[in-house]
């Protein structure tokens, strides 16, 4: 079978087959022997996932049909934001701005967003007394991809190109012979001269990079992660000649052709920075005129929906699972315990998520890199308002002290050709799939022992696996704001991840029992770790 011809959950729900369940008993492995044909017939297997409601609760239910919608409608890094503001304005989130004034109270639940591509929400614990801390989980929304060039136009060969640069680390390889469209923001300028912000997505396969033959480019067949940018990764949109054919029909002022000293024809290039066909594309997707459309932030995404693999289904196979997973468990986590008011009626910490892009780049020069800092006068603002009208010494810094940034980005996982001989696992990549959240250690990493023991312990209580890793010298292990808050701050922080395989690919793997663990854990950090910072005391 196509995976690409299953939608979201919809394996589970048409074969009603539990993670425990054998894969024999699937229908199609065929009837049963004919001894067990007149044998009393189980009752049928419970569902995968239920419907019921946002979140499951019943301690046997999944939360990974929900993270494939997730993914599959976060196509960038602003569809991703769009698509967390969903979830929170429906659970009862209050939306606010960085340009307003402030007016949070106990018991209250905010959020706000920074240029649409990152977004912060965080709930106020109805026993909050100015100087409390914040309990914060941080995650970066955008991935390794193809982004369009701000001149994108090319031309030749007789087809027409999107030029793109790289975004991030990727395994541009993998993004060869896929059914690819483009996906972003796109700036209207309407007749009346207003500017509107709008998210556009080409559900449809528009753009294809195909691979040389092996006997063309023997270099390129040889070694294709020497792939040039410039070169090889640049889609194909259409043919050209019958492009400009269509386009000629529309427009009585159509490019004469030319012909180089070859003879071939030669189409000059247009006055425009990128395609009318891709600009027409744009305005029909978003049933605006073409000269409405002012200027765009395209990325480039394979079209093929994630979905649930493996014969047991034990895996998730999607793109942008780096980091999108942590990003969805980190929100399933807080809308689960801040389902409402009266779910803050114990907590006298803050609960917060922090969501935003460019983490792939480990850069803070931009509004949208800028995660860190944003996190940081977040925090601040909330602290002094909580603490108005309050003569308390040292709100903001008591609140620093007191707080717990757990960074969540993923982890190279395990790859099976790389398990290591008996006896020598200090020299070989060990996080392991399905073995849970994998905490991320090395000699000079932000990590103390104290906030490294109080965050298994969350895991202990709750009988959630987790794992260590030793971070190797050779091979490191990235972080998502970890240096840059402890460097600048001193914040307790925890570095952490979901193993996987094939980062940075167009198509990644994770262990479905990996993505329960991690909403697990990340719930009952929320609803626990206030209680048990209180236990250990290390300074008087």
């Amino acid at each position: 079978m196509d995976e690409s011809n299953f939608g979201v959950g919809e394996t589970h729900v048409r074969l009603g087959l539990p993670m425990h369940a054998s894969p024999v008993s699937d229908f199609r492995y065929g009837p049963p022997p004919l001894h067990q044909q007149h044998q009393q017939q189980p009752p049928p297997p419970r569902a995968f996932f239920s419907e019921k409601g946002l979140v499951c609760r019943e301690s046997q239910s999944s939360v990974v049909p929900h993270l494939l919608d997730y993914v599959n409608n976060s196509c960038t890094p602003f569809h991703a934001t769009a698509e967390t503001r969903n979830h929170l304005l429906s659970s009862g989130f209050q939306e606010i701005s960085e340009c307003e004034e402030w007016a949070v109270q106990p018991g209250g639940r905010y959020f706000f967003t920074r240029n649409m591509c990152s977004i912060y929400a965080f709930a106020v614990g109805h026993k909050y007394k100015p100087g409390n801390g914040f309990h914060v989980v941080a995650a970066h929304t955008d991935s390794p991809c193809p982004k369009l060039k701000p001149v994108s136009y090319s031309a030749k060969g007789g087809f027409l190109h999107v030029r793109v640069q790289p975004y991030g680390a990727g395994v541009w390889q993998t993004w060869f012979d896929r059914d690819l469209s483009i996906a972003g923001r796109v700036l209207i300028r309407r007749k009346d001269g207003e500017l509107v912000n709008e998210l556009v997505r080409v559900r449809r396969p528009i753009l294809r990079i195909p691979t040389v033959a092996k006997i063309l480019d023997r270099g390129l067949a040889a070694d294709a992660s020497k792939a040039d940018a410039e070169v090889n990764l640049a889609p194909i949109l259409a043919m050209q000649i019958e492009s400009e054919l269509a386009m000629s029909c529309d427009s009585e002022s159509s490019m004469a052709m030319e012909h180089n000293d070859h003879g071939s024809h030669v189409y000059p290039q247009p006055t425009t920075a990128h395609h009318p066909l891709l600009i027409q594309v744009l305005a029909d997707e978003l049933k605006c005129d073409v000269s409405e459309v002012a200027d765009f932030d395209l990325s480039v995404y394979d079209t093929q929906p994630g979905c649930v693999g493996g014969a047991r289904d034990d895996f998730v196979f999607a793109g942008r699972l780096d980091n999108l997973t942590s990003t969805f468990c980190a929100l399933w986590a807080l809308l689960d315990t801040c389902a409402d008011s009266s779910s803050l009626v114990d907590e006298s910490c803050v609960r917060m998520i922090a969501l935003f892009d460019s983490g792939e780049l480990g850069g803070t020069d931009s509004v949208q890199a800028a995660g860190p800092s944003t996190l940081l006068q977040a925090m601040t603002r909330i602290t002094r308002w909580l603490a108005r009208g309050s003569d308390s010494e040292g709100v903001v810094e008591r609140a620093m002290r007191r707080s717990l940034i757990v960074t969540a980005d993923m982890v190279d996982g395990m790859h099976p050709s790389q398990v290591c001989p008996p006896g020598q696992e200090e020299s070989f990549h060990q996080p392991k799939l399905r073995d849970g959240l994998v905490l991320k250690q090395d000699a000079g990493n932000s990590n103390d022992i104290m906030t490294l023991f109080l965050f298994r312990e969350v895991a202990k209580r709750s009988s959630i696996p987790i794992q260590n890793f030793p971070v190797s010298r050779e091979i490191g292990c990235c972080s998502t704001v970890s240096s840059i808050l402890a460097a600048g701050y001193g914040l307790r922080l925890i570095d952490c991840g979901v193993p996987l395989l094939s980062m940075h690919s167009v198509r990644e793997m994770c262990s479905t029992e990996d993505i329960d663990t991690t909403f697990r854990h990340f719930r009952a950090f929320f609803q626990h770790f206030t209680s048990m910072d209180e236990q250990p005391r290390v300074d008087v």
